[in-house]
């Protein structure tokens, strides 16, 4: 009896590392209820090919240039976010916890308390939009977040996937938006998505792949949505640049 008692605790030991080597904690407020356990179940073997969530919160430093428009650089801990364009004649340093930061345009540092509204505004739902595009599958448990399982298919290269619909409930700038996530069934990385301006629209806007996974630090971030959209200079720390936040 006591031999028989040692092997299923033992068994159910398994089956808790196991677990919690798949699984990671959701967000504030995730849509537990309305996601499928399905969809919940891949979100976790994609946050473990990815590096794991361990490895995802002790990520301090990323920094990346969006397409050639624009290099942001975020210092995730504190929340700090340092967004440049050459093109558009603009510096803004903001933080996204409260909205406080430094503004610079033309060389010139920005005092007056509307424009500085304006453009810290500005720089978070940059930050919001760019974010997504390099980090998204980090992000499957978000707050707000309802994942569903859709089906088993293939995207648009051809490769085996299962699709999920991931949409949003009163979060962020657009929360109508909805995507579709595809999830390679061998790697059980993201390798395409679809979106949506509309949670409720049949076809969709757009869709990209997810290729050219690479390490970076400890985690695996994908630099490339096809021809012609590459997000490159990507760069993945745990030590922030000295003064970098400080002034623009």
């Amino acid at each position: 009896m006591k031999k028989y008692l040692i092997c299923i605790l033992s068994f159910l030991f398994l089956i808790s590392c196991a677990s919690t080597k798949l699984s990671y904690p959701a967000a504030k407020d995730f849509n537990e209820s309305d996601s499928d356990p399905k969809a919940i179940a891949l979100a976790n073997e994609t946050m473990q090919a990815m590096g794991g969530y361990k490895n995802w919160q002790k990520t301090r430093f990323i920094s990346w240039n969006f397409f050639g428009a624009r290099k942001l650089m975020w210092d995730k801990h504190s929340g700090l976010v340092k967004i440049e364009s050459e093109k558009d004649k603009y510096k803004v340093i903001v933080n996204i916890n409260d909205n406080t930061g430094q503004v610079m345009l033309d060389n010139s540092i920005q005092t007056h308390p509307d424009t500085l509204t304006k453009y810290l505004d500005m720089a978070k739902s940059i930050w919001i939009n760019d974010s997504y595009w390099l980090v998204m599958p980090f992000k499957l448990k978000d707050s707000g977040v309802t994942l569903k399982y859709i089906e088993s298919g293939k995207t648009n290269e051809g490769l085996e996937a299962d699709i999920l619909s991931l949409s949003f409930k009163e979060v962020g700038d657009t929360p109508n938006n909805k995507y579709h996530v595809y999830i390679d069934k061998k790697t059980k990385l993201v390798s395409q998505w679809d979106f949506f301006t509309n949670a409720t629209d049949e076809k969709a806007r757009f869709s990209t792949p997810w290729k050219g996974y690479k390490t970076y630090g400890k985690i695996l971030l994908s630099d490339s949505r096809g021809e012609n959209y590459d997000l490159t200079d990507i760069q993945v720390s745990q030590i922030i640049p000295a003064d970098l936040f400080k002034e623009l």
